[in-house]
C-alpha cells in the first residue's frame, strides 16, 4: 500500500523513458557494458565526475563520447599527457595590445560535458588544477573566478596503473570522483557480436546515427525528482556505517571521507530511480558501495602484498555489517 502512494508521488516515467533510450542508442553502437553504462546514467544524475578504467581498447572513450553526444551539451576532449600545463587545461590570461590589459582565454576544460582521455599521464601539477573546478564548478585564474556552465560533468578514462608512463592520482583528485568503474573484456559471445556487426564500420559512422536524448533542462528535472527519493533513517544509519568501518578497519591504511557517505546516498537514489523506484532499499546501497569506495580507500602494504583488492575489502565490510530490513 505504501509503495502505491510513492508511486503517485514521483512520477518518474519521463526518466524510465530518458534511461532506456539512452540505453537503446548506445546498444547500437556499444556491445555488452551495461554496467558500466548504468553507471555513467547514474553519475549523470548525481551530478557526479566518472572515473573508467580499463585497458586499452574496450570502448572507454567512445562510451564516453557517446554519452555526450546524446545530450544537447557542449562537448570537449583533452588528451592528457606527460608535458600537458595546467594553463593547457583551465585557460590563461592573454594580453590584448588593442585594450593594453589582460583577458582571460579559457580552455577546453569550459565545456558540458568535458573528456579527459588517459587522465593518469598528466604530472601532479596538471592533476592539480582539475581540484577546484570538479569540486566547486569553477576555476579561479589571476585572482579572477570564471564559473562553469550548467551541467558541468567530468568523465575520465585511465589504464591500469601497473602500465608503463603513468602516474598515480593524488587522493585529493581521486576523492573528487563519484565512482571509478572498472571495464572487463567483453564475454566470447560478445566479441564475436563486435566483429559481426562492425566489420568495415568507422567509429564516426558509428557516432552519426546517435541521436540527442536529453537537454539541460531534462537532466535539472530529472536531477531534482532523484534528490526527492525516499530513503529511510536506517539505510542512512546503514551508509555511515560502511563509510565509518572503512576508517576503523585494521587493513586499511586510509579510509573514506564524508564525501563518499554521500556519494553512495545520492547513488542509491539515482539507481533507484533508474530501476522505477521513488525508494532507496539495502541492495541500492550494497550496488553502489564497492564503484563509490574502491578508489577512496588505501589498503596497508601487508595486505597489498598478500594480493588482497579494494573490492575484496569492501566486499567484507559490507558482509560483516547487519543490512536493515
Amino acid at each position: 500500500m505504501e509503495e502505491n502512494l510513492f508511486e503517485q508521488r514521483i512520477d518518474l516515467s519521463g526518466l524510465s523513458k530518458a534511461v532506456n533510450d539512452i540505453r537503446n542508442e548506445i546498444g547500437q553502437v556499444i556491445i555488452g557494458q551495461h554496467k558500466m553504462v548504468d553507471l555513467l546514467l547514474t553519475g549523470l544524475l548525481c551530478d557526479g565526475h566518472i572515473l573508467i578504467e580499463g585497458v586499452p581498447g574496450v570502448a572507454k572513450t567512445l562510451t564516453a563520447k557517446l554519452l555526450a553526444k546524446m545530450i544537447d551539451v557542449d562537448f570537449s576532449r583533452l588528451q592528457f599527457t606527460p608535458d600537458l600545463m595546467p594553463s593547457d587545461v583551465v585557460g590563461t590570461s592573454v594580453f590584448n595590445p588593442k585594450e593594453g590589459d589582460f583577458r582571460f582565454k579559457s580552455g577546453p576544460v569550459f565545456s558540458n560535458i568535458v573528456l579527459i582521455d588517459e587522465i593518469n599521464r598528466a604530472p601532479a601539477k596538471t592533476q592539480a588544477a582539475l581540484f577546484e573546478v570538479m569540486e566547486e564548478r569553477q576555476v579561479t585564474v589571476d585572482g579572477s573566478t570564471h564559473i562553469m556552465k550548467f551541467p558541468f560533468i567530468v568523465l575520465a578514462t585511465q589504464n591500469p596503473i601497473e602500465q608503463e608512463g603513468t602516474y598515480r592520482l593524488p587522493e585529493a583528485q581521486l576523492d573528487r570522483f563519484l565512482f571509478k568503474i572498472e571495464v572487463s573484456y567483453p564475454t566470447l559471445q560478445e566479441e564475436i557480436t563486435i566483429l559481426t556487426s562492425q566489420q568495415g564500420k568507422t567509429q564516426a559512422q558509428m557516432l552519426d546515427g546517435v541521436q540527442k536524448v536529453l537537454s539541460p533542462s531534462d537532466i535539472q528535472h530529472y536531477r531534482g525528482q532523484v534528490q526527492s527519493i525516499i530513503i529511510e533513517p536506517k539505510l542512512v544509519e546503514f551508509i555511515a556505517r560502511i563509510v565509518h568501518e572503512t576508517r576503523n578497519n585494521p587493513s586499511l591504511y586510509l579510509g573514506a571521507s564524508p564525501r563518499a557517505s554521500l556519494a553512495i546516498l545520492r547513488s542509491a537514489k539515482a539507481i533507484a530511480a533508474i530501476k522505477g523506484r521513488d525508494f532507496v532499499t539495502p541492495e541500492d546501497i550494497v550496488e553502489m558501495a564497492p564503484h563509490v569506495l574502491r578508489h577512496r580507500i588505501i589498503l596497508t602494504p601487508e595486505k597489498e602484498m598478500e594480493g588482497i583488492t579494494a573490492d575484496d575489502l569492501i566486499d567484507n565490510i559490507l558482509k560483516a555489517i547487519e543490512i536493515p530490513r
